[in-house]
């Protein structure tokens, strides 16, 4: 008898669904009001490509600043990566150097003259929740 409440018990916490988080993101300083933003938040395999972003956004800004919250996130660590596609191309563009002339930003908001590393960029997100800046560059 004890074996199979034991058995119950277990199959019941297998099937009770992980511990969903709201992750917001508040966007400071974008560059124009126009075009579309990217947002996505990603594990440290989507920061190199290998797998799908775990939520991402796609949308038109109404001002300088801008928030995104991104709900039922399973909680763990994660980076987030933003694009403002200003002129609506469908790219970031870059100038002659193969610096960006749109807007872009990570979480934490590393100052490196370069894709920041998913470890530069990461941080956890709680079951409760937590709330970001990224000021876009």
């Amino acid at each position: 008898m004890k074996l199979i409440v034991s058995a119950a018990s277990l199959l019941l916490l297998l099937t009770l669904p992980a511990a969903a988080a709201d992750l917001t993101i508040d966007l400071q300083d974008l560059h124009a009001a126009g075009g579309r933003l990217k947002i996505a938040a990603v594990s440290a395999e989507g920061w190199e490509g290998k797998a799908p972003p775990a939520a991402a956004q796609m949308l038109s800004p109404s001002g300088r600043q801008q928030q995104v919250v991104f709900r039922d996130l399973p909680a763990g660590r994660y980076a987030v990566q933003v694009m403002h596609d200003e002129n609506g191309n469908g790219r970031l563009d870059t100038n002659i150097i193969g610096m960006p002339t749109e807007g872009y930003g990570f979480s934490n908001n590393p100052r490196v003259m370069r894709k920041p590393t998913f470890d530069e960029a990461a941080f956890e997100l709680p079951e409760q929740g937590t709330a970001i800046v990224i000021t876009l560059r």
